[in-house]
């Protein structure tokens, strides 16, 4: 018994012993064959110390370590910008952009030079543009799949007349505006045609993946402006890649007579992804509808499909973007395989390699060259002509088929997004030598300025056209109704909460009202699955409110930044109470686990800004996780935090008093009774209650109006039993807090808990 205890043991070290001393023979034995041997050993005339930095210096310069540290920097730089940007209501592909702008020559390389040629050599950017192109691929590909052709197809008639006039009208002017500014600004040796071709396609351009998210952002994407806006771009991408492609075949050829053979090839390439290739996955796809996972033979397929089509464009001479984007077009239309297979791929794609493109982008963005009045001013003209082609194309060409005003200037608005889309187009000039660093400079401010210009000119719309049915909604909120919203993440924990307000308010008839509200984040959704997507979210909560007879508004909303949409709609909506789920925090537990929230809030710069602000620890020991915190702290109505331990209906509630901040309890306890015939225990810890006659009478009031439903205890001893027994328990932030700082013997044997905040 005794040896078999440590026969482990004694196995490990006999073991360790008996190899390590045949290495150190054969090490031994080795040196030997050394006789004879032209054995060269490098020496080294400095002390270990300066060796040692010499190696490390080496190492610090080695090409793969450079990369290394060139991939977090960008990281962390597009992660801070883009949440700057988020913050600002901005898409956070702005602050990515100008993240990359900041990290060039325009202001690290011209401020801190040997840093900037330290991090960024000349003859590292190779390596960081291959990078940024594989992250481009796939990027196109994830675009190409998010297109949703069924829509398209159904709701083609004016959004394809919209779309191509906002493509037409922008290029016409485009070309105009090469007109001016050829003989200044086009590189030595571009034709005129090759110039204008490319300045006219980059006017035309409309980023459908940011256009895709304002419009969910802002709650379009059911209305019928919200389909046409996405028709739209969806009908605006596939023309302008269409018309890239020959444009790049155009000036690769220096002639519309010699592109002719890369034209028809083309054609051919995409008649085969139509009619050959498209069916076959087809197929595939068909065989994975049922099933919740891809298997690696199939995602192996596809991205051999990926690749060869992107292979296959970049040898015909049209790019390989635009095969990435035609092999994502292309894929198996089941909204349920392209959420698995773009969920496979979409991290990587989008949070790692994108951000590479646009500091690749930053790197060769020169503003340091716009250095004369007079290039600034054509910058403006860039600008405006780009503004008035797309803004004033569109909006007016959608008054003319019968749109109204509002309607029409909000799809010139959204369709005047260029965002990423328009730097790929950009770096594709620049690639081909068709831009010069000036004029590419210029462009891309043009697209900074006409991203960033979409928010606030659909809030300036929404302003001046204010509906009176605005008004209407606002003049409803301030009638004495109590409201409750309830805010969930999954179907099941709705249904809970939406039991919870019912209990609340049960027999308030039409003096209630209930919002089931669930905001999710727009990174993790696709246009063509959103409909989908809220109908599951909501299809439990509708069961339930069917069960339990009451009337329930549904409202949702796809957002950045979840937190703070959620507090300014619990804020602005003139609510009484609030009630959300307890989330599990990651951070608790093991060092690893506290390590790993460290880390994210390192990542995320607002977690690390409520740090240094006091508001959090950055080792987080709150007894809330980190987005109940936020909630918390910033909403102004009343919380109820449920810790659901499978609840139903609160028959027995037991409402701990700790001290004197807690009477606000019984107002809850009031309206259980009241509505809900809850038996109600109230256990006064401290002792406070039957000294205090405001509380005293707020008790008697309760009793008068329905006797026996409410008990005085005052028994400190709580057995297990009773806990148990109860549905319920209410208790105050700070009371929960002091539960689990003391360790309370409790917290094993509670109940379902509302933790309520009183503002």
């Amino acid at each position: 018994m005794r040896f078999s205890k440590y026969r482990n043991i004694i196995f490990y070290v006999v073991t360790i012993v008996v190899f390590s001393c045949l290495m150190y023979w054969f090490l031994i034995q080795g040196q030997t064959l050394e006789a004879g041997e032209n054995i060269i050993i490098q020496s080294h005339n400095g002390s270990t110390w300066d060796n040692f930095v010499e190696s490390f210096q080496t190492n610090l310069h080695h090409p793969l370590a450079l990369l290394l540290a060139q991939i977090v920097t960008i990281i962390l730089a597009a992660r801070l910008f883009g949440w700057i940007c988020i913050k600002i209501k901005q898409p956070s592909v702005i602050g990515e952009m100008i993240a990359g702008i900041i990290l060039g020559p325009s202001l690290l390389g011209m401020y801190f030079q040997e840093f900037s040629a330290f991090l960024f050599p000349k003859e590292s950017l190779g390596n960081l543009q291959f990078l940024s192109q594989i992250g481009l691929i796939l990027f196109m590909y994830i675009v190409g799949m998010e297109l949703d052709l069924s829509v398209l197809r159904k709701k083609a008639h004016d959004a394809v007349v919209i779309s191509h006039a906002s493509i037409i009208i922008p290029f016409a002017l485009g070309i105009g505006l090469s007109y001016f500014i050829y003989q200044e600004f086009a590189p030595e040796g571009i034709q005129f045609t090759s110039f204008a071709l490319f300045i006219a396609i980059a006017m035309s351009i409309t980023a459908f993946p940011v256009l895709a998210r304002i419009v969910q952002e802002r709650n379009l994407q059911k209305t019928k402006l919200g389909t046409i806006v996405i028709t739209c771009a969806a009908a605006d991408d596939i023309t302008a890649w269409c018309i890239l492609a020959a444009v790049i075949a155009i000036v690769k050829a220096g002639s519309f007579a010699s592109s002719i053979y890369v034209i028809l090839m083309a054609i051919g390439y995409v008649f085969l992804m139509i009619k050959i290739v498209r069916p076959f996955l087809k197929r595939i796809g068909d065989l994975q509808a049922e099933k919740n996972t891809i298997n690696k033979p199939m995602v192996a397929i596809f991205f051999l499909t990926l690749i060869l089509s992107a292979y296959a464009t970049e040898v015909i001479g049209i790019h390989a973007l635009f095969g990435a984007f035609m092999a994502g077009a292309i894929m198996p239309e089941n909204a349920k395989f392209r959420s698995l297979f773009i969920d496979k791929i979409e991290d990587v794609a989008l949070v790692l390699l994108l951000p590479l493109f646009f500091v690749f982008t930053g790197l060769r963005t020169q503003i340091g060259l716009l250095n004369e009045g007079h290039l600034w001013l054509t910058a403006g003209a860039i600008i405006l002509v780009a503004v008035v082609g797309k803004f004033a194309g569109s909006a007016l060409t959608a008054k003319f088929l019968g749109i109204n005003w509002k309607e029409s200037l909000t799809i010139g608005a959204l369709m005047n997004t260029r965002g990423l889309m328009e730097l790929i187009v950009l770096n594709i000039g620049y690639d081909l030598g068709v831009l010069s660093p000036k004029i590419f400079a210029m462009m891309v401010i043009m697209a900074l300025f006409t991203t960033f210009m979409t928010g606030p000119a659909l809030d300036l719309i929404n302003y001046i056209f204010k509906s009176k049915n605005d008004e209407q909604n606002n003049d409803d909120n301030n009638d004495s109704k109590y409201r409750v919203l309830l805010s969930f993440d999954n179907p099941e924990s709705g249904s809970t909460l939406l039991k919870l307000a019912n209990d609340f308010t049960y027999k308030m008839n039409g003096n209630k009202s209930i919002t089931a509200m669930n905001i999710a984040p727009v990174d993790e959704m696709h246009t063509y699955e959103i409909n989908e997507y809220e109908n599951e979210q909501f299809k439990s909560i509708i069961e339930t409110s069917k069960d339990l007879r009451v009337e329930v508004t549904t409202l949702f909303k796809a957002s950045t930044d979840i937190e703070s949409d959620l507090t300014s709609i619990s804020n602005k909506g003139n609510y009484d109470l609030l009630l959300i789920m307890l989330g599990k925090s990651m951070y608790e537990g093991s060092l690893l686990g506290r390590l790993l929230g460290f880390t994210t809030k390192i990542i995320n710069p607002e977690k690390l800004l409520n740090t240094v602000k006091g508001k959090s620890n950055i080792f987080n020991n709150s007894p809330f996780d980190d987005f109940t915190l936020q909630i918390l702290d910033k909403t102004n109505i009343p919380v109820g935090v449920l810790v659901d331990k499978s609840f139903a209906s609160a028959e027995k509630v037991f409402v701990p008093i700790f001290n004197l901040s807690d009477f606000y309890l019984l107002e809850f306890a009031k309206r259980l009774i009241n509505n809900n015939n809850s038996q109600v225990i109230i256990l006064d810890v401290a002792g406070q209650i039957r000294s205090n006659i405001e509380v005293k009478e707020l008790i008697r009031s309760i009793e008068q109006v329905a006797p026996n439903h409410i008990t005085l205890y005052n028994d400190k001893k709580i057995e297990k039993e009773f806990l148990q027994s109860q549905d319920l328990m209410l208790i105050s932030k700070k009371s929960w807090r002091g539960l689990i700082e003391s360790k309370s013997l409790w917290l094993s044997d509670i109940p379902s808990t509302l933790i309520i905040s009183n503002t």
